[in-house]
């Protein structure tokens, strides 16, 4: 099984030291390990997307492990960042 994301945050941090990238790596195939167990009965075959709350989540703790603090984004923002429909 492969797990695949294209987050924009988890590529600028990937820049940083390795174990500054690691621990986001260990949530990520943590949480995915638990959400494939719970889901399990509802994939075929081929790649599986983290969820955007899965995403989302770790990034928001990496951050505020950081001391980092963020806005909670409204709909509309959440929408166009989660979204192919604006900009490009």
């Amino acid at each position: 099984m492969f797990i695949k994301t294209i987050k924009k945050t988890y590529q600028v941090l990937s820049e940083g030291h390795p174990t500054k990238v690691m621990d986001m790596s260990f949530a990520l195939q943590s949480l995915m390990s638990e959400y494939i167990v719970k889901n399990k009965d509802s994939f075929k075959p081929g790649m599986i997307n983290i969820p955007p709350e899965i995403d989302d989540k770790v990034d928001y703790l990496k951050l505020k492990t950081m001391g980092v603090n963020i806005d909670k984004l409204t709909d509309e923002q959440y929408s166009y960042i989660h979204g192919y429909e604006e900009g490009t």
